[in-house]
């Protein structure tokens, strides 16, 4: 929903099962200002509110950025986690690879995820446990 008659909006639906079930759907809103993400991975969401995120009943956590220049950010990633990365707008390289608007990356068996050279970009990052 878009309330605003003068701006567009750049809407992204993402789902994240629960893992649990039976739970009552929850609904939250949080605001995390431009500030909270430049040049660096800000958690808005996580199983145990860590940080002030948002509660997800999943065995996730995910990161907003906003990256420009020399801003770079490092996400550590334990045994048997991996990372899945969204960029929402802008560019950025990833683990090497070049990244624009709408791409994505997995990114597994690496023991970190490395964000760097950002052109106006923002991004999601995804830390999931690797599927058994």
């Amino acid at each position: 929903f878009n309330g605003s008659r003068e701006r567009a909006t750049h809407f992204l639906q993402i789902w994240i099962e629960t893992q649990y079930r039976g739970i009552e759907p929850g609904y939250e809103e949080r605001h995390f200002t431009a500030a909270d993400k430049r040049g660096r991975l800000r958690l808005i969401a996580s199983p145990d509110r860590a940080e002030g995120s948002v509660l997800i009943h999943q065995d996730a956590r995910v990161y907003a950025g906003l990256f420009t220049g020399q801003e770079q950010a490092q996400l550590p990633l334990a045994p048997q986690r991996q990372a899945y990365v969204h960029v929402a707008r802008g560019s950025i390289t990833v683990n090497g690879a070049q990244l624009a608007a709408g791409d994505a990356l997995q990114v597994t068996q690496a023991d970190q995820l490395t964000l760097e050279a950002g052109e106006d970009a923002e991004v999601l990052v995804f830390d999931l446990p690797v599927p058994q």
